[in-house]
């Protein structure tokens, strides 16, 4: 492979700018701006020089092959944060024959080389971009191999089963216990069991990776803007007295004590001659009936009825009339903070439903090993058959086989540098 390059700190100015160098030439490319690098993993501080030009004092860090991240030779350099510096230096990298890394790279070539597999590093990508406490520990499950344990382990159930079979068929004309048919099947109806309930917990896990959507309906002149200010604390949404000033959905997104959360604040339900009002309406009954959960907020006489088990249904406006039942202020901020708390109990107890399978793809391979466990008949050859298919599936789902049209898809959604 080519050896390649990218700075992994943020661009611009900075404490420290990290170079990551990765391939066959990491090791004699630093060398050739740092002089002899005698110990791997050793921190050592080095001039870098291009020639007479004296680019930087650096950090300098190599890992030798199969002992970094990529598997292959690797090398750091801990620079000033300058954004000149990292200029200079990738200038010399390119005179040196290295390139440019893509996006992802670095964790492609991980992958390539057998240092992780396809699961985790999804889990990986969903750590990078994670942006509160529970998808930060949803992607470091993934990113710590759990999926990956809990697919070994399937497989090697059915690999256990998979021998059985085949001793049945190599053993047709002799004698053979009759309790390994029996076991076979048992061994089956175990993984489905499992695949079942892995399957059956992925909507919630899919849902907290991606964040949950809270929609905040009524009708015009409730407060739904006033509120989603107040929960977001500055001015998200435009607030006027005159109804329908809301025409298209506004979005806040938040981190509700761990739990991602994008609040929806949506045009006011009511019957109007206003072509764009109307189109407003529309969409925000459309995007509030997808949600996860609703808040149906009014300021006098009943709301509307609840959409789903889940809805919370709240008076506004409690700082101009008392009311029975859980209210609100946007203005003033009463009762806010209890309506947060709600929504966060609601949310919460889908999120502890969530399990290891947040990826459609991972899903899909679950499916196929599922569906080829049927066994709609019972011979031999076609119980052999079945196991392979389904062990095939479960190698898919982590990347041991099955796994380059998803490597784009996958690796490009990294940032360069990692």
């Amino acid at each position: 492979m080519d050896t390649i390059f990218a700075e992994a700190t943020p661009p611009g100015r900075g404490g420290v700018s990290v170079v990551r160098l990765s391939g066959p030439q990491a090791r004699s490319a630093v060398e050739s701006l740092a002089g002899p690098l005698a110990q791997p993993r050793l921190a050592v501080l080095r001039p870098l020089r291009d020639g007479d030009d004296l680019i930087d004092r650096a950090l300098v860090i190599w890992f030798a092959e199969g002992h970094s991240f990529t598997g292959e030779e690797v090398a750091e350099l801990h620079l000033h944060g300058a954004p000149v510096i990292a200029s200079r230096l990738t200038e010399a990298l390119l005179q040196r024959g290295l390139r440019r890394a893509d996006p992802g790279e670095f964790t492609r070539r991980a992958f390539l080389n057998g240092r992780m597999d396809l699961a985790e590093a999804e889990g990986l990508a969903d750590l990078l971009s994670a942006e509160t406490e529970a998808q930060r520990r949803l992607a470091m499950r993934a990113t710590e191999g759990e999926l990956s344990e809990k697919a070994d382990s399937l497989r090697a159930s059915l690999i256990r089963a998979g021998a059985l079979v085949e001793a049945s068929i190599d053993f047709a004309d002799e004698e053979v216990p009759d309790e390994i048919p029996g076991e076979v099947f048992q061994i089956v109806e175990a993984v489905q069991a499992e695949i079942r309930h892995m399957l059956a917990r992925y909507p919630a896990t899919e849902r907290l990776r991606q964040g949950y959507e809270v929609a905040i309906i009524g009708p015009p002149n409730a407060g739904k803007s006033t509120l989603l200010n107040r929960i977001g604390q500055r001015d998200v949404a435009l607030v006027s007295d005159i109804a329908g000033t809301t025409r298209d959905i506004l979005e806040l997104r938040t981190d509700l004590r761990g739990l991602p959360v994008t609040f929806l604040d949506t045009a006011g339900l009511r019957e109007s001659q206003d072509v764009i009002e109307a189109m407003g309406i529309s969409r925000a009954r459309a995007r509030a009936e997808a949600a996860d959960l609703r808040i149906h907020l009014s300021p006098e006489g009943m709301p509307s009825e609840p959409w789903g088990p889940d809805d919370i249904v709240v008076r506004s406006k409690s700082d101009l009339s008392q009311a029975e039942g859980l209210s609100v202020s946007a203005a003033t901020g009463q009762g806010v903070a209890e309506l947060l708390d709600l929504v966060y109990d609601r949310l919460r107890i889908r999120a502890a439903d969530s399990g290891l399978i947040s990826h459609k793809r991972q899903a899909e391979a679950l499916e196929r090993a599922h569906d080829a466990l049927q066994l709609p008949m019972r011979s031999p050859e076609f119980v052999a058959e079945s196991l392979r298919q389904a062990i095939q599936a479960l190698a898919a789902m982590i990347g041991r086989i099955g796994a380059e049209e998803y490597l784009d898809e996958i690796f490009s959604s990294f940032c360069i540098g990692k």
